[in-house]
């Protein structure tokens, strides 16, 4: 068999209850006969339409129908998560899509959702009413921002001789999805399996009282990014983020509001990472005195004292686990890469992304982000792109000067060995900051 895309992939085939689950089986043979591994699980709506027996004979294993019908395998929606490459549901109906949206787990299908890191093609497939339907259509938005490939449904014939939007989508177009997932974002090489990634998003907020505190613009979008794209590459992700946003699948979050919640919960976890990508808006003030009560106009305007807030990056900089790779952020307005490449030497960290916000497309709250990742090396220029790829980049960034630094290691130890070496060897980017006043950000 020629290699492909699929080929030594394992691709987790959802189907569930819907009339274009007959489809469904040519997408199967379509990713069997392309050299994809495929684990069917079907709901118990899909076998009203077409039986489990089809999809043992077509894919590589025997259907899987239940979360408790295999004696070996107690906890099989978490097995088969981990064992896939990627998740394709097809058919997608209206209820499959919300309990995902919702993170509802009620048959083996959804769990498996819910549990697996790997990336997801959903294929919606209903009537064009339904399809059409408000509620339907705020959870593909939502499955959208959490990073999931939505393959749209097309117009054509549907159930009951009616006509309109909501078809599934053809099989090689299911087809073409999955293997563009394997080799895009979703990635057929799990490169980050094993590493361990922190991720910081969203802006802090300094309260002034109970109702009021300073902040800042930041929406959180790319930190959030960030953690899905990395935990979809295999690493074990925690995302500390003050952004009111839906964490991604597999990502342990840690809630925060403040800086200094953020630094507590930031190094209190920094020691077990070997990423960090500090990509919060973290405050660089904040009110010195908090009051206990709503200040009010008629009291007068307030005297406002402020204090600058910790400085989380220069923080894990001075005490970088070995071998660990610092990431930091920088949103600037003018001079940006001349400004990011003065805070990577004050900061003592390995990679700065910067990005202007003042630019069409690339500021706060956008879904695309156009970015430099700088290093003490090379400039590496990121156009507009959606936040996805921008932290694809990132990430493959820091994971080449991960896997540098390794193999510099490796060759330290060689050398020592052989009697050759006068003295211990620091990593180039293993550098020591002092503490500045001016923290990461991005939008």
């Amino acid at each position: 068999m020629a290699v492909t895309p699929l080929s030594g992939s394992v691709v987790v085939l959802g189907v569930t209850g819907g009339i274009a689950a007959y489809k469904a089986v040519e997408v199967c043979r379509r990713l069997a006969d392309g050299g994809a591994h495929v684990v069917p699980v079907l709901t118990a709506d899909a076998q009203r339409f077409v039986g489990a027996t089809t999809f043992s004979a077509l894919g590589s294993e025997a259907a899987r129908t239940s979360l408790f019908d295999d004696p070996l395998d107690p906890i099989p929606h978490t097995s088969i998560g981990r064992r896939a490459d990627v998740v394709v549901v097809v058919p997608a109906t209206a209820r499959c899509i919300g309990q995902y949206a919702a993170g509802i787990s009620s048959d083996l299908l959804s769990a498996t959702l819910l549990a697996t890191r790997a990336p997801v093609v959903v294929c919606p497939a209903m009537h064009a009413e339904m399809w059409e339907h408000a509620a339907v259509q705020d959870n593909i938005r939502t499955l959208e921002r959490r990073g999931v490939v939505i393959v749209p449904p097309e117009r054509g014939h549907l159930a009951g001789g009616d006509e309109g939007e909501g078809r599934l989508a053809a099989p090689e177009v299911v087809v073409a999805a999955v293997v563009a997932a394997l080799v895009g974002a979703g990635r057929t090489e799990r490169d980050l399996a094993g590493r361990t990634v922190l991720v910081t998003a969203g802006g802090t907020r300094e309260p002034i009282d109970p109702v009021r505190f300073i902040g800042n613009r930041s929406s959180g979008k790319q930190g959030h990014a960030l953690a899905a794209v990395a935990a979809r590459r295999g690493a074990t992700v925690t995302l500390v983020t003050t952004a009111p946003l839906a964490v991604p699948p597999g990502v342990t979050e840690i809630h925060v509001e403040t800086a200094a919640e953020m630094e507590a919960a930031v190094l209190g976890r920094a020691a077990d990472a070997d990423i960090v990508v500090m990509a919060a808006a973290v405050a660089d003030f904040r009110p010195k005195e908090v009051a206990a009560l709503k200040l009010r106009k008629a009291d007068g305007v307030p005297d406002l004292v402020l204090e600058p807030t910790p400085d989380i990056l220069a923080a894990l900089a001075r005490q970088r686990a070995p071998g660990q790779v610092l990431v930091g952020f920088a949103a600037e307005t003018d001079d940006v890469e001349q400004r990011a490449a003065g805070k990577l030497d004050r900061k003592g960290v390995d990679l700065i992304v910067a990005n202007d916000v003042s630019a069409p497309g690339a500021g706060f709250s956008h879904d695309t982000n156009a970015v430099s990742i700088i290093s003490a090396d090379e400039t590496v220029r990121v156009p507009l792109s959606g936040k996805d790829e921008v932290a694809a980049a990132v990430l493959d960034a820091a994971l080449a000067v991960l896997r540098q630094r390794a193999g510099a290691c490796e060759n330290d130890r060689s050398t020592t060995a052989g009697g050759d070496a006068t003295g211990p060897t620091i990593p180039s980017g293993d550098r020591r900051a002092e503490d500045f006043r001016h923290e990461e950000a991005t939008p």
